[in-house]
């Protein structure tokens, strides 16, 4: 059969669009790519990308008070959101036309509208173009869970976060995963009264349980109210903002409500189940380790799989695909030891197992320390750093390490190495410490703290 691509891709985000320009680029595959939104996905458009200047941008309140204290003579204003907000509107547009130049520069053609499949080689465009092709690849993210409240339209979620017409005075973040946490965080940083619902009973769940705990009580310290055990009972708008009312029983006014309550796989109305692909239970396509579905010529890669949900990870999948499909060498994507960053303040960098993780599979022994960095102490702050490693009993293999710090996220990149080579307690030992910097507690702790 002829077709008219050797592939189409459903999905400009980062997965998508590496794939699509790779096999095109390097292998010289037709390829076509279908996105019905903007080009650069949940991390360029409305996630990592804007999440982390609006990061730097918070970071700087507290960076002049403390310079203050260094020594310097700062004034301090108040934060222009429109200033901030326009210049990073520019920055994304900018972002989305090197994704473009990108995927011309490689040939690949461009449909700036929503695909859905129609058979297991075609798919239509919302024009109702027919497209062929001899491999179709689905890479259409995640989207915003909404927790299913009356009148939760008043509400908002990470996709619009970024795009306020003002700053809240007031601002209620439900949930308390890493997306609700950061921003919290943000938001606090920026001059904003924060206050943080979470019907479980730590935030950030699922990550190591001291970190969780030296994260919450830092987040406290610096002024926000985190409320566990607390959800939303009823909102409606009121005269002076949207009345919220807890399950505690209490009813507090917010200039805004930011649902950060989860995200679930992009894959509704694409055509998938039709077709005999499986979904699975939070709306993910199942996939094997070549990514690839029930239907041969479907695969899957990114967000909409539910395996993995960071963006270096799409793109390793989607390098993966391309190595199997269009290569002809068959490569399976590497899902163990994955480093990851949480961008609160301070960060939280993470890789391998939490401590209630290892303690599930054997005998471990606990290197932790917390301390007040010098940089902190200085001048009389009270926020303290946490290093932290988990080392195997039997085997002496680094099994976790866990950095809540300022650039935690730089470590624990580095650290994340280490721990992929399989390093083990006595090859941190011998590492020469870098003084004096914060990392080189890595090194230096010599006694665990507890053994489980």
């Amino acid at each position: 059969m002829d077709f008219d691509f050797d592939l189409f891709v459903i999905g400009g985000g980062s997965g998508g669009v590496r794939a699509a320009r790779v096999a095109a680029g390097e292998t010289g595959a037709r390829v076509g790519l279908g996105e019905e939104s903007r080009m650069g996905g949940t991390c360029v458009i409305r996630g990592c990308v804007p999440k982390k200047l609006m990061v730097f941008a918070s970071e700087y309140a507290e960076g002049m008070h403390e310079a203050i204290d260094y020594g310097w003579d700062v004034t301090i204003g108040g934060f222009d959101w429109t200033r901030f907000r326009t210049k990073l509107e520019g920055e994304l547009d900018r972002l989305e036309g090197v994704y473009n130049k990108l995927l011309l520069g490689s040939g690949v053609e461009v449909f700036p509208q929503r695909a859905t499949l129609v058979d297991a080689h075609t798919v239509r465009l919302a024009d109702g173009i027919e497209k062929t092709a001899k491999h179709i690849l689905i890479a259409t993210g995640g989207w915003p869970l909404m927790p299913g409240l009356e009148n939760e339209e008043l509400g908002i979620t990470s996709n619009e976060v970024f795009h306020l017409e003002a700053l809240p005075e007031r601002l209620l973040v439900v949930g308390g995963g890493y997306i609700a946490c950061e921003m919290a965080c943000i938001f606090n940083g920026l001059g904003t009264k924060v206050t943080q619902f979470y019907r479980g009973a730590q935030i950030l769940r699922g990550f190591d349980g001291e970190a969780r705990g030296h994260i919450a009580e830092h987040m406290e310290r610096h002024g926000i109210a985190i409320h566990c055990g607390t959800n939303i009972l009823r909102m409606h708008k009121g005269a002076k903002g949207i009345e919220v009312t807890a399950t505690t029983g209490e009813t507090h006014v917010y200039d805004q409500v930011l649902f950060a309550t989860g995200r679930t796989p992009n894959s509704r109305g694409l055509g998938l189940e039709e077709l005999g692909v499986e979904i699975g239970r939070r709306g993910e396509i199942v996939v094997d380790e070549y990514s690839q579905t029930a239907v041969p010529s479907i695969y899957a890669i990114g967000d909409v799989t539910n395996r993995v949900q960071l963006t270096p990870v799409a793109i390793r999948e989607g390098m993966a695909f391309v190595e199997t499909v269009f290569k002809g060498n068959p490569t399976p994507v590497d899902h163990e030891l994955i480093p990851s960053a949480v961008f609160t303040q301070p960060e939280y960098g993470a890789v391998g197992l939490s401590e209630e993780e290892a303690r599930e599979k054997g005998p471990i022994e606990v290197y932790s320390t917390a301390f007040r960095p010098m940089h902190k102490s200085f001048i009389a702050r009270e926020d303290r750093v946490l290093m932290k490693l988990i080392v195997c009993a039997e085997t002496r293999k680094v099994l976790g390490v866990h950095i809540v710090a300022d650039h935690a996220g730089e470590m624990i990149q580095l650290a994340g190495v280490a721990v992929k080579m399989g390093a083990t307690k006595e090859d941190f030992d011998r590492t020469v410490a870098v003084h004096p910097t914060m990392s080189e507690e890595l090194v230096t702790l010599k006694t665990p703290v507890r053994r489980a």
